[in-house]
């Protein structure tokens, strides 16, 4: 006698298995990149999954959403820029007090971004070099 294989069951989306929502442009996937963003204050290296995920979403969700992913990918540009400026001037002593705001702006750039994601808000000004 054969015995009959259940037929395969459709996954649940709330159930944790299907990983691929946050990886798919909408707020999932932001949220997911500002999160990476603010891990890589700890680690260092996870902003650079975030920003290649913002530019493999970029150009396609609706234009409020538009608006974090430039926000997300000016971020860690700017984050970038400013750490070397910082890193630069290490040599006339105040690169250190130069880091600790740059990581300050960082945490405020995407606590906004939050923020306004949350409430399904574009963020005003996403080509801004600060706030």
């Amino acid at each position: 006698m054969t015995e009959q294989m259940p037929p395969p069951q459709p996954r649940d989306e709330n159930s944790g298995m299907n990983t691929d929502k946050w990886l798919e442009p909408g707020k999932a996937n932001l949220q997911a990149i500002y999160i990476l963003y603010l891990v890589s204050l700890l680690t260092g290296i996870t902003a650079i999954i975030g920003v290649v995920l913002a530019y493999m979403n970029r150009g396609k969700s609706p234009d409020w959403l538009e608006t974090h992913y430039t926000w997300a990918i000016r971020t860690f540009w700017l984050a970038i820029v400013y750490s070397l400026i910082s890193l630069i001037l290490f040599v006339v002593l105040i690169g250190m007090p130069l880091m600790v705001a740059v990581a300050v702006l960082m945490i405020v750039r995407v606590v906004i971004g939050l923020q306004k994601l949350g409430r399904n808000e574009p963020v005003s000004h996403p080509q801004s070099w600060l706030i």
